[in-house]
């Protein structure tokens, strides 16, 4: 199965770092405005997910969403969740440890891609 969003080790202890503060909580990647566009960790009151946003999996047992805009533009590649050094997102639950989530990515593969596109067409259906 081919991942649509992953996260790197130093991401994975931070997660669980604020998990184990704040209890449940999920990303949204955030599609401009005052942070950019940048993976934003909620508390699940904090948030409204609708039918426009996308699952596009989860990431140290949290889940992880996109607007359907943005998921159509970035929908060729997967999202890689990292962590710098610095202040996070204004309104992620992060932004008080001195480090920030960061998106990276890379496009699929042709093979990857057409697994994906498989998926979401049973989806669909």
């Amino acid at each position: 199965m081919v991942e649509r969003v992953v996260a790197t080790d130093a991401t994975l202890a931070l997660i669980e770092q604020l998990k184990n503060e704040h209890g449940d909580m999920l990303f949204h990647q955030s599609g401009g405005c005052c942070d950019g566009s940048a993976p934003n960790c909620f508390l699940p009151n904090e948030i409204m997910i609708g039918a426009q946003d996308v699952k596009l999996g989860e990431i140290g047992g949290v889940p992880f969403y996109i607007s359907k805009s943005q998921y159509d533009y970035w929908k060729h590649t997967q999202l890689i969740i990292d962590v710098i050094e610095g202040q996070g997102g204004n309104f992620s639950l992060e932004s008080a440890t001195g480090k920030g989530f960061l998106t990276r990515s890379r496009l699929f593969t042709d093979d990857e891609w057409a697994t994906i596109e498989k998926v979401v067409e049973a989806d669909l259906n």
